[in-house]
Order: structure tokens, then C-alpha cells, then sequence
């Protein structure tokens, strides 16, 4: 594919990386393989295998992929967004129930939430519901978590949040969705000093070339501990909230890296048996103007004193920060607690845009071992002339389901350790 990368990259890969990793199929999902960070997989009254993505940009929506066969990946929906200025970028599916987030461009646009669909019957999702998270300081939500059944934990503004700074519009809400028919809004904690009004005053801006703002990204609860939420919080860093009462969470423990790191703290991801946390930042910025962007090890024994205890061994630097496009640390497989999902104390998975896709043994979380990675080809139309893996899912056979974030579309890996 040589002769399709653009000519400004000189370090655009002709050929893919592999180390235990091997390509058992890729889609380019009809011609729109940029993907955001909603990765689902279903399994079906019937035994199919549907793996549902959410896409990074207009014009798409969301798109279902048959999966039984991972070797043989076919589309069998694909939906629009009802405008330009707004994008999915993020889904959960639990049973034949699926959430997917709505953010706008710009503040006060509609829709803006998510929508609950049916679908049961894959190829014909049928909405059932909408939740609107519109407002004048609003572009709705980003992230959603939802795995089981009753609550959507997410990213999101409000119609009545007002913040400080509008890189600081969306906070951590609760949603019940008991009813999925009637969405009820169920709680909601900010970063004190984020929200117009607050007693408390507004946090330091990190250097504006890093910047990118105190407001929330990922939102993960788990069965283990339904009274914990782990988020991240951008540039402010990781919190563990107590949520016992949801309609008041309650800030337990924070552990902040920046400065003098570089912020965006994205997920938080806890491994109950080992009192760990595996929290990951996110690279934004290309070229590495804003390296480094790393996993960390939190020792996570005492809620309220979270520890760093290590980092996960980065790709090569030199190789890679001048590849192309993005080059660091994003997205984690989240131990999801569904039947089809991967989960592991020990082996974690992760993207890391044109470092590919990499998985660390933390058997001693004071020194991880990269164990594996798969770093692909460039796609044919890689804005950047290099791939940008975007976010994995990882089933319970240890079949790897990573997206590009522009034009690759879908690469499903199996693990060979």
C-alpha cells in the first residue's frame, strides 16, 4: 500500500508490526472505518456474535458487525446521525439494550444525551428512548458506561451546569434507565471550583499548550463495588467516589500526576483482587508535542492516598513520535462485566494511536513486561500517513477487536501468550 501514503510522512509504515499478536480479519466497515472509543460486543438470543461500534465523526452514527465468525467480519447495519455537528463516539451494550452518547460541536445544539435502542434484532434497531442533556453550556455527553441494566454512569453536560471555563462543561452524571422507556436523572458530582457559583475557587490551568480542560472522561462502575465510581478527570486527575447514595456522590480519594505532567487523565480502570489501579492518560496533541502520555500503576490499597507505583514500558519513542498523528497512550480493554468480555488482573491491553495496540503482563506491578502488540499497516487514506488505533475490546477468547480513529476501520488480532 505504499503508494497510497501521503508524502509529508516519510516514516509511514508499508507493512504491520506484529509480536504474539497475529490479523485474523479486517474490515474497512463500508468506507467509514473512523471509529471512536464505544466498543460492544452482543451475544444474541440466537448465538450470533455482534460487535458494535461507535464512530468518531459524521456522517455515521453507529455500526453493527457480525463477529460469530471473527475471521469472517460482515456489516449488518450501519446508521447516520441526524446532522454534521455532533458524533456518537461512545456506546455500551447490556443484553439486547444499547446506550449511545451524543456530543455537539458547539454548545446549546440538539441532540444531545443518548439514546437507548432495542436490539434484539440487530440488523433493525429500534429506539426506545432519549435522554436529553442539551443546554446553553452543554454539548451533551462524550463517554457512557453502562453494564448493568439500570444505571448509565457518563461523561456529560447539563442544562443547569454552568461552568467556570468551557473546557470544563461535562461533569460525572448518573441516569436511572430501570425504565428504559423514561430515562431519570439520578445524580451528579463536578470537581468543586469547576461550576459557576461554587464556594470553591477554580483550579490552576495547566501550560496552554497542554491544556485541555477539568471536566470528566471516563466513568467506570463495577459489580464488585457498586458503591464505587473510578473516574477520570482530565486534567484533574483520577477520583474514586463513593456513589452508596447516588443522588450525592461523594469524592473518597484523587491522585493527580499534573503538573508537572501533562493532564488528561482518561480512565481509571480498578483490579479489586490486587488493590490496583491501572490509570491511563491520553495523547491529543500529534507530532508528541504532548509526550508523555503513559499507563500508570496506582497502588490503591488505601481509597483515600492512591500511590503510583510504576508505568507501563512506552513503545520506543524514536521510532514512533514522529511517525504521524498521535503517538501515546489511550484506551484500555476495561475488564467489562459482561459474559463476552475478557477479564484479567494480570494482562492488560491498551492503544496507543501509531504505537498500535499492546498488551502488558502485570504479574509484579512494580515492573510491567510488554507481552505483545500489533501495529498495522497505515490505512489507505490515514489523514496522517500513519494508523491511529483508537480503542480495543477483548472478548473472553482472547480475540483482540481494536478500530482506527480516521480510516482503518476494524482489525481483530488474536493473542498468542
Amino acid at each position: 500500500m505504499r503508494e497510497f501514503l501521503p508524502e509529508p510522512y516519510p516514516y509511514a509504515m508499508a507493512k504491520a508490526l506484529s509480536f504474539n499478536m497475529r490479523l485474523l480479519a479486517h474490515h474497512e466497515l463500508q468506507g467509514f472505518g473512523g471509529i471512536g472509543e464505544g466498543m460492544a460486543l452482543q451475544q444474541t438470543s440466537g448465538g450470533r456474535r455482534i460487535l458494535w461500534l461507535a464512530h468518531e465523526a459524521a456522517p455515521k452514527n453507529f455500526t453493527g458487525v457480525d463477529v460469530t465468525d471473527p475471521r469472517a467480519p460482515r456489516v449488518v447495519v450501519q446508521t447516520d446521525l441526524p446532522h454534521a455537528k455532533m458524533r456518537s463516539n461512545s456506546l455500551d451494550v447490556t443484553g439486547d439494550v444499547m446506550a449511545v452518547a451524543y456530543q455537539t460541536s458547539q454548545v446549546g445544539l440538539k441532540p444531545a444525551g443518548f439514546d437507548l435502542f432495542d436490539v434484539k434484532d440487530p440488523e433493525r434497531p429500534k429506539l426506545i428512548s432519549h435522554f436529553d442533556a442539551s443546554g446553553p453550556y452543554s454539548r451533551g455527553a462524550h463517554q457512557v458506561w453502562f453494564v448493568d441494566g439500570q444505571f448509565v454512569h457518563m461523561s456529560s453536560g447539563a442544562e443547569d451546569f454552568q461552568p467556570r471555563h468551557p473546557e470544563d462543561d461535562q461533569i460525572y452524571r448518573i441516569v436511572d434507565v430501570r425504565n428504559p422507556a423514561k430515562p431519570v436523572d439520578a445524580g451528579r458530582w463536578w470537581m468543586p471550583g469547576t461550576r459557576e457559583g461554587d464556594k470553591e475557587p477554580a483550579p490552576a490551568r495547566l501550560d496552554p499548550k497542554i491544556a485541555t480542560g477539568y471536566r470528566v472522561h471516563n466513568t467506570n462502575v463495577f459489580p464488585e463495588r457498586p458503591d464505587r465510581a473510578y473516574i477520570g478527570y482530565i486534567d484533574g486527575g483520577a477520583f474514586i467516589l463513593d456513589i452508596s447514595d447516588k443522588s450525592h456522590p461523594k469524592a473518597l480519594g484523587a491522585w493527580n500526576h499534573s503538573p508537572p505532567f501533562n493532564g488528561f487523565t482518561h480512565t481509571v480502570l480498578p483490579l479489586f483482587g490486587r488493590d490496583l489501579l491501572i490509570v491511563s492518560d491520553e495523547c491529543v496533541r500529534d507530532d508528541g508535542v504532548d509526550w508523555p502520555r503513559l499507563v500508570w500503576v496506582v497502588d490503591g490499597r488505601n481509597e483515600r492516598n492512591p500511590v503510583p507505583i510504576s508505568t507501563f514500558p512506552a513503545p520506543p519513542v524514536e521510532a514512533f513520535i514522529k511517525r504521524g498523528g498521535r503517538f501515546g497512550a489511550h484506551n484500555l480493554h476495561e475488564n467489562q462485566p459482561v459474559p463476552t468480555s475478557f477479564r484479567s488482573e494480570q494482562i492488560i491491553v491498551g492503544t496507543f494511536f501509531n504505537a498500535g495496540v499492546r498488551a502488558y503482563d502485570i504479574a509484579n506491578p512494580y515492573q510491567p513486561q510488554e507481552i505483545a502488540y500489533y501495529v498495522p499497516e497505515a490505512p489507505k487514506l490515514a489523514r496522517s500517513g500513519a494508523i491511529q488505533l483508537n480503542d480495543v475490546y477483548v472478548d473472553e477468547k482472547r480475540i483482540v477487536y481494536t478500530v482506527d480513529r480516521h480510516a482503518g476501520g476494524l482489525y481483530i488480532l488474536e493473542m498468542t501468550v
